[in-house]
């Protein structure tokens, strides 16, 4: 067959079709109308992975619920830190996605975004104790006022009756409220945005196109080999900055750009399921995200949680996620995804964080083992009167968690989101899963302040920043006025309950 080689040049190429990319995209449209954009997308459509409904967790994280991000120290203290930058970075999103609707770049925010209840659910003394001392942690924040605590009965009846029903009602039992929660559809959203981008002058979108290759340019830009997986036709395109936010294609990518700053970084893959509830009257019962406990050794995706969606306009109830293993990096991708990222400079970095996570390791196994009873067992530990038939399973997510250098040259398992960025600016690779999406506003402004210094720092784009983000460079946190007015602003606009 012949092939056709074409030759393009471009500002940015934007490799995946996911939110971070149409965030980012949009962003610097915002910032620069005059900038020219490729977006390169090897499957048909976009958020066909990460960013899908079926394979996000679609809780707009802000750590009102998920108790991963409020570790308990072994001084018995409660780590708040992270749980306060994530509250903060969602806030933003929040903001930013206002900015969309109000400038009609965007429509019908109830399309991907709702109210609704954010909850935590313990048993047990041990877990009722950190639930209070989480509680009692948070209220120091102004960014969690509002949340509500209770051990008693009745009230958290009120608050989740399907998970109350046929409870022991000797168990101990504590639960903590935040109204203000939301959940987000955010392959809705990143859809809405490039369709919105591809209306425009210098954006180009092309799906069923994969990056065989990228190498730095004599001229500090990117020379990007890309083919057309339809018609075998291969592109050659100069860019002057590439971002690589392809979910767990990101690392393979990362090698093939040979940058000294990606060196020794590694991934390792995790894969998920969800128990989807298909009684309709079971769906009906339940209106609130309930977040539990994880299990020893657990990654940050895996943190079990019941939980009401609203996908395709239908509203769902899921159970979830259990955890896998695949040695594939995507949903869609190879199962030689795993062995192939492995490299001479990633090598000890990947065995060292191995060995130093075995509980990980143990617990993945566990989960693969795991019979239809077994995650009935797990799922009645939430609703004790769930019925098999009730329920099925569905395929989720692929995620990867990075592998990076440790201080001793070992590696380290990070369960965040990390950035990778040349030295020069001219590349910026996302790796990592959570919390992801729901902070991709703030992500993407961080990737700007590093890749784009000398603009950022201009008077034209911090007034432009300012005014899709009206909190840009103010801590939220340590200013309760703008936080209440930003919040009641966007909730507003995006027609979301108030405190």
């Amino acid at each position: 067959m012949t092939t056709t080689t074409l030759q393009t040049e471009t500002d940015v190429v934007l490799i995946g079709a996911g939110i971070m990319s149409a965030t980012l995209g949009l962003l610097l449209k915002e910032l620069n109308p005059n900038i020219k954009i490729e977006i390169y997308e090897r499957l048909d459509m976009a958020a066909a992975e990460s960013s899908d409904a079926w394979n996000n967790a679609g809780t707009g994280h802000s750590a009102f619920c998920e108790l991963n991000y409020t570790p308990q120290l072994p001084n018995g203290e409660i780590e708040t830190k992270k749980a306060v930058k994530i509250a903060e970075s969602f806030e933003v999103s929040k903001q930013f996605w206002a900015y969309l609707v109000e400038k009609n770049l965007i429509s019908n925010p109830e399309n991907f975004i709702k109210s609704i209840p954010h909850m935590s659910f313990v048993w047990g003394e041990e877990n009722v104790d950190f639930l209070k001392k989480r509680y009692d942690a948070l209220q120091q924040y102004s960014l969690f006022k509002g949340m509500e605590y209770s051990e008693d009965r009745e009230v958290i009846q009120s608050w989740m009756p399907l998970v109350m029903e046929g409870r022991n009602p000797k168990s101990l039992i504590a639960a903590t409220s935040m109204k203000i929660g939301t959940d987000v559809n955010f392959g809705e959203l990143t859809r809405n945005i490039f369709n919105y981008l591809k209306t425009l002058d210098g954006v180009n979108m092309h799906f069923h196109h994969e990056v065989r290759s990228l190498k730095k340019g004599s001229n500090g830009g990117w020379e990007l080999k890309i083919k057309d997986l339809e018609k075998s036709d291969k592109t050659k395109v100069k860019t002057r900055f590439v971002f690589i936010g392809a979910g767990g294609g990101s690392l393979p990518l990362l090698e093939k750009a040979g940058i000294p700053e990606g060196d020794g970084f590694g991934g390792f893959p995790v894969s998920g399921q969800w128990l989807k509830c298909v009684n309709e009257e079971i769906i009906a019962k339940h209106n609130a995200k309930v977040y539990g406990k994880a299990s020893v050794g657990a990654p940050p995706m895996s943190v079990p949680h019941i939980d009401s969606r609203m996908i395709d306009g239908k509203k769902a109830l899921l159970f979830g996620p259990y955890a896998g293993f695949s040695t594939k990096f995507l949903k869609n991708g190879s199962y030689l995804d795993l062995p192939l990222s492995i490299k001479t400079n990633n090598l000890i970095p990947m065995l060292s964080a191995g060995f130093h996570n075995l509980p990980l390791t143990k617990y993945l196994i566990d989960q693969v083992r795991q019979s239809p009873e077994d995650r009935l067992q797990a799922l009645k530990e939430y609703l004790p009167d769930a019925k098999m038939e009730d329920w099925v399973l569905e395929t989720a997510g692929q995620r990867v968690q990075v592998i990076k250098k440790g201080e001793n040259g070992g590696g380290v398992l990070e369960f965040g989101t990390e950035v990778v960025t040349a030295g020069d600016g001219s590349l910026a690779v996302l790796l990592g899963a959570s919390p992801g999406a729901s902070t991709a506003v703030s992500i993407m402004l961080d990737l700007i302040q590093r890749c784009f210094t000398e603009h950022e720092k201009t008077t034209e784009w911090q007034d432009k920043l300012k005014a899709m983000i009206p909190s840009y460079g103010i801590s939220l946190n340590e200013n309760e006025a703008l936080l209440k007015q930003v919040r009641e602003h966007s909730a507003q606009v995006l027609k979301l309950d108030t405190l």
